[in-house]
Order: C-alpha cells, then structure tokens, then sequence
C-alpha cells in the first residue's frame, strides 16, 4: 500500500499480483528451510518414511500417536529437505528423499523410529526408507533396530532400579541385626514376665 492511498492496494501489487504471491512463497520455503535445518541439527534421530496411500485419518491418528510420545511428524518437500540438510550432520540421508516422503523426528534417538516402525506394522502403506541419528546415516533396517532399543526414560527407570536395589539391600543387612536384638530382648522380657 502507498501511503495516503487510504486502504487502497498499491499500484505494483494491484499490476503484478504474481510477484507479490512468488515473494510470499519464497519467504516461506526460506522459513521452512531454516526450520528443518534446525530440526536435523537439534534431533536425536531422524526417520524418512513413504507415505503415498495413507489416508488423512490415519496421517491424523500416526501425528497424534508421535506427538504424544515427545515426537513430530512432518510432510517433507524433498527439494526443501535436501537443501536443509546442507551443512548438518545428518546430511547422508539426503538419498532418501525421493517420491512422497516425510519425516519423523524426537530428542530421544529412540522414540522416532519406535512410533514409526509400529504404526508401520498396521499399515502398510508407510515404507520406512532410513534415516539418521547424528553421524550415523541408517537404512530401513537400522532404523527398525534402533526401534527395538529401549528409550532413554526407560533406561534411566532401569538405571534408578540399578542405583536403589544395593542401597536397599544394605539398609536391610544393617537393620536385620538391630531387629533380632530387639526380638531376643522382647522374648527376654515376655519370659521374665511369664516367670
């Protein structure tokens, strides 16, 4: 809008609407780029999937089944996605994005791939292609493996199980002795009574 013009479009934008439109596409692929170059540096893993056949409902139920287990499942435009892989780690998963791709991706390396690779059970429309977990480009296989590792929340249970078990059991040998005292002293006491 020309200042003054009150509410009136300006006139470039009212001649040519199409570069207006191209300006605003441009900002947003630039955006999306930068947000997914983010995402392969800041992930713990990163799984490529096919989706072609999978219907709006079950993409729904798949992204909701992610996002509750701390993860996020995006629709990848492959020209995008290799170009926000420039420069990250994960950027030998480039191969990947071929046909109708998405990504999936957590913090934890294990919860990605695990909510992947069992949605993928039900429905065999999602094709696990691989993925990427820092350095570490994965084929399909690899990420199936690494959905089989238990997740960081639940080695860090079986770590804390680890930790209080012996400290437990020491707390019982020390306190056995002090408990048998007090049974003698109590069979003691109710024999002198009985007496």
């Amino acid at each position: 809008m020309i200042p003054g013009d009150k509410g009136k479009p300006g006139r470039a934008a009212m001649s040519n609407p199409v570069n207006w439109r191209q300006t605003v596409e441009r900002a947003e692929k630039r955006e999306f780029v930068t947000e997914l170059n983010e995402v392969f540096k800041a992930s713990g893993s990163v799984v490529v999937a096919h989706y072609a056949g999978v219907t709006v409902a079950q993409m729904n139920d798949f992204r909701s089944k992610m996002r509750a287990a701390g993860g996020t499942v995006k629709v990848a435009k492959n020209r995008l996605a290799k170009i926000a892989l420039q420069g990250t780690e994960s950027e030998g998963m480039t191969d990947l994005f071929k046909g109708q791709t998405l990504i999936a991706y957590s913090a934890d390396p294990v919860t990605a791939p695990k909510v992947v690779v069992d949605f993928a059970k039900t429905n065999d429309k999602l094709v696990v292609l691989g993925g990427a977990m820092g350095t570490t480009t994965l084929n399909a296989e690899g990420v199936k493996s690494l959905a089989t590792l238990p997740s960081l929340d639940e080695l860090r249970a079986k770590l804390l199980g680890l930790i209080n078990a012996p400290a437990t059991r020491v707390a019982t040998v020390v306190a056995a002795p002090a408990s048998q005292l007090a049974r003698v002293f109590s069979a003691y006491a109710k024999k002198d009574e009985a007496a």
